[in-house]
C-alpha cells in the first residue's frame, strides 16, 4: 500500500479493540520513530512516556474527558516537554555531537554560543511554547508512521495535563504532558471505521507558485 493509501486508511479511532495488543516490534518502531523526529536545531526537547498498564489507563480516562480509547488502547503514548528548559540542554546536545561525530570544539563553539544566547533571551513561557511546537512535529511523525505500519491511533489534546502530571509523577522528572496518543487496533464496532474521509479538494488547500 502506498503512503497516500495508508494516510487515507488512517482516521482518529473512536473505539479500539481492547483484546488486541501491539507487538514489541511495533512499539519499538514507534519509539525509534519518535527519537528520529525532526526538532528545531536537533535539540530534542521531548520525552515519550509509553504506558501499557490497563489499571493506569483506566484511571487516566477520568482525566481524558472520559474518552474510553485511553483504556481500550493497546498502549498510551504521552508526549512531554521539560517543565523547565535551560541552557544545560544545549550543552548536553553539543557534548553528544562531539561524542558521536568527533567534531572539534572550535567548530562547535560559535553555534553553541549562539543557541545558548538565544535561549537565555527567552522566558520560560516562550520556551514552553517553542518546545510544545516540537511536540506537535513528533505527534505528526508518529501518526504517519502508525498509518504506514497499520497501527491505529487517536491524537488527543483533550485531557487534563495537570492531573496526568500528578498521576504519572512527571514533575519529579522535570516533565509536563502536552499531547496524548492512544495506539492499538480499531474495533469492528467503531462507528468511524467505514466512513468516507472528509477532506477539501487538494487544489483548494494547496497554493502553487511557479
Amino acid at each position: 500500500m502506498s503512503i497516500i493509501e495508508s494516510l487515507k486508511w488512517r482516521y482518529a479511532v473512536k473505539k479500539f479493540d481492547s483484546e488486541k495488543q501491539l507487538s514489541e516490534s511495533q512499539i519499538n518502531t514507534l519509539k525509534e520513530a519518535f527519537n528520529l523526529t525532526a526538532t528545531s536545531y536537533g535539540l530534542q526537547p521531548l520525552k515519550l512516556v509509553v504506558i501499557k498498564n490497563k489499571e493506569i489507563q483506566k484511571e487516566l480516562v477520568a482525566h481524558s474527558m472520559n474518552q474510553l480509547q485511553i483504556e481500550q488502547a493497546s498502549h498510551v503514548l504521552v508526549i512531554c516537554i521539560p517543565n523547565k528548559y535551560t541552557t544545560e540542554e544545549v550543552k548536553n546536545y553539543f557534548n553528544l555531537v562531539q561524542k558521536i561525530r568527533n567534531t572539534p570544539e572550535a567548530i562547535i563553539k560559535p553555534f553553541k554560543d549562539f543557541l545558548i544566547s538565544e535561549i537565555e533571551k527567552k522566558t520560560q513561557d516562550e520556551l514552553n511554547i517553542w518546545n510544545k511546537n516540537q511536540a506537535y512535529i513528533a505527534l505528526g511523525n508518529l501518526m504517519t508512521v502508525c498509518a504506514i505500519e497499520k497501527i491505529d491511533a487517536c491524537p488527543m489534546e483533550g485531557f487534563n495535563a495537570t492531573k496526568y502530571d500528578e498521576f504519572l509523577n512527571l514533575k519529579s522528572q522535570n516533565l509536563k504532558s502536552v499531547l496524548v496518543l492512544p495506539v492499538g487496533f480499531r474495533a469492528e464496532g467503531c462507528y468511524m471505521k467505514n466512513l468516507t474521509k472528509v477532506r477539501k479538494e487538494t487544489q483548494d488547500i494547496v497554493i502553487e507558485i511557479n
